[in-house]
């Protein structure tokens, strides 16, 4: 297999300390020494320091001081002040780029491992959710409004617990670190409330007691729940969370409603009846797609929100996982720059036959 060649633009950037240090050096032979253009020469460091590391700048360092040395005996500059300070000036210019070199290497370093670190905590946090469990098959889509980060405030999870298919995905309030810890005390109490509460509404009060005691003021976190079992047919739980998208066989979409508002989690203690579970039928060869506000709230150039209702034919490719991702691909191309709030999609499928029940990864 032949190795990749780099990009144009890397090349042109490679080459810049080179490209300036030798067109300094035509002009000022073609110009002659009364233009002054000798220290100059320093712009090749100077590139190298930005671009390259240490070691690369002080060779071209070294490589600038040699071409002023050879341009000012050329034009006879060491007869007077003028040579001296040129040199100077390169010699100064290449420390500064080293030491540049330098920083800049370790702020690499540093982003490397902060990258990383970031990556263990998505596995933990996010987990990857099984492919298939019982008779659905499973894809998921998450995008981070914050910049370099792998996580934020919106959750998903998919349980195959001993009373169905149970799945969350929710919304934190709020952004950041905080989000992220908010997100992890959610997962963490519907992971093992999924497998021990025997109804919907148990689960649910299981995670309204857990935010309760983490959160504090007016925090809040969005959320639906859903459990598929062996009937043909979903049942929800809404806590003030956007409505699923149900995707029939002949493609059309619709947007099951809970029968009454309710308030997120973390907002029961102002008072309010908890929301009430509902049912909606979800047959084989439907689709079921649970999404974050981030999603619909999306919004153009001309700040028209995305319209998900016209994008279900997107869902149509046999593969989950691809038909997902040209949805998420439309997403970004409505939004027509970053992010301003995250985005997670969870797409299930309902296929006709049973398939093993795969447990979360790690267990």
């Amino acid at each position: 297999m032949t190795a990749k060649k780099p990009p144009s633009s890397s090349r042109v950037l490679s080459g810049m300390p080179v490209m300036a240090m030798a067109g300094v050096a035509v002009v000022d032979v073609v110009a002659g020494p009364g233009v002054g253009l000798l220290p100059l020469v320093s712009l090749g460091p100077a590139f190298a320091g930005l671009l390259g590391g240490w070691r690369r700048t002080a060779l071209i360092g070294v490589a600038a001081l040699l071409l002023c040395v050879g341009l000012g005996l050329y034009n006879g500059l060491f007869q007077e002040r003028r040579g001296f300070a040129a040199m100077g000036s390169v010699a100064g210019v290449t420390g500064i780029g080293i030491a540049a070199a330098v920083m800049r290497s370790r702020r690499e370093a540093e982003l490397a491992s902060v990258r990383s670190i970031a990556e263990v905590a998505q596995r933990v946090l996010l987990r990857p959710v099984p492919l298939t469990a019982g008779p659905l098959q499973a894809a998921v889509s998450y995008t981070s409004a914050v910049a370099e980060a792998r996580i934020g405030g919106d959750l998903y999870e998919v349980v195959a617990s001993p009373h169905g298919i149970r799945v969350i995905v929710g919304d934190v309030q709020g952004k950041g670190l905080a989000a992220v810890e908010t997100a992890a005390v959610v997962l963490g109490a519907f992971r093992e409330a999924a497998h021990d509460e025997p109804d919907l509404v148990g689960l649910g009060e299981r995670l309204e007691r857990s935010v309760d005691r983490e959160l504090e003021g007016e925090k809040f976190v969005t959320a639906i729940l859903a459990e598929i079992g062996s009937e043909q047919e979903v049942v929800l739980l809404n806590y003030g969370h956007p409505a699923p998208m149900l995707v029939r066989r002949d493609g059309s979409a619709d947007f099951p409603q809970p029968p009454s508002c309710s308030l997120p989690l973390g907002l029961g203690a102002h008072g309010g009846e908890g929301p009430k579970p509902y049912r909606v039928g979800f047959a084989p060869g439907e689709q079921l797609l649970l999404y974050t506000d981030g999603v619909t709230e999306a919004r153009d150039e001309a700040g028209r929100f995305y319209p998900l209702d016209e994008r279900a034919h997107l869902l149509k490719d046999p593969d989950a996982h691809r038909a997902l991702e040209a949805l998420r691909e439309d997403l970004v191309q409505h939004a027509a720059g970053p992010h301003h709030d995250d985005a997670a999609m969870l797409l299930l499928r309902y296929h006709g036959h049973e398939h093993r029940h795969l447990p979360p990864p790690g267990e």
